[in-house]
């Protein structure tokens, strides 16, 4: 979808257009149900948190001022949601089994997608966060540090950490 056309979809949507609004609700919801899975690593939390999005939104379209800020915007609201579902939950991590991120020295040259998953759910928050919205959701800076509400300097230091802990994690350095 171009730019303009999202942007008159956002517009079409905060007037009450229900067709514009599904025409979003097509596009970005198997997206942010994606990242909302690389988050938490629970499918079912993951469509919970992304479903109150979107029923949060109805409500708050309205008040979003730059159609063009939508996309970093929903992004910003699935993450607050997985948070805070996280939190009533009361559990921080599910523990992965050894088996699941199995050995790195199997392939020396490449690690499976499943290893490197594995891998990318061990990393601390601020890391994974920062690692998924730029690789997998190919986000800009500026977009990351809008959604995580942090200087784009931020974004930088967080990235080369996250990837450096990522690369010590696989090498078997840690």
């Amino acid at each position: 979808m171009h730019r303009a056309e999202e942007d008159l979809l956002v517009l079409k949507a905060q007037a009450g257009d229900s067709r514009a609004f599904g025409v979003l609700y097509g596009h970005y919801n198997p997206p942010l149900r994606r990242f909302a899975f690389r988050l938490c690593g629970d499918e079912q939390l993951a469509f919970d948190a992304v479903q109150e999005a979107w029923i949060s939104l109805t409500t708050t379209l309205k008040k979003l001022e730059d159609p063009r800020a939508f996309r970093v915007w929903m992004y910003r609201t699935v993450r607050w949601r997985i948070t805070d579902l996280v939190r009533k939950r009361g559990d921080v991590h599910q523990p992965l089994e050894e088996a699941e991120v199995g050995s790195v020295d199997e392939s020396p040259e490449l690690a499976t997608s499943t290893q490197l998953g594995a891998h990318i759910r061990l990393l601390p928050d601020e890391a994974r966060v920062t690692l998924v919205l730029f690789y997998l959701e190919e986000m800009k800076l500026t977009e990351i540090a809008a959604v995580l509400a942090v200087p784009v300097g931020t974004v930088k230091s967080r990235l080369f950490r996250a990837r450096e802990h990522l690369r010590q994690q696989m090498s078997g350095e840690e």
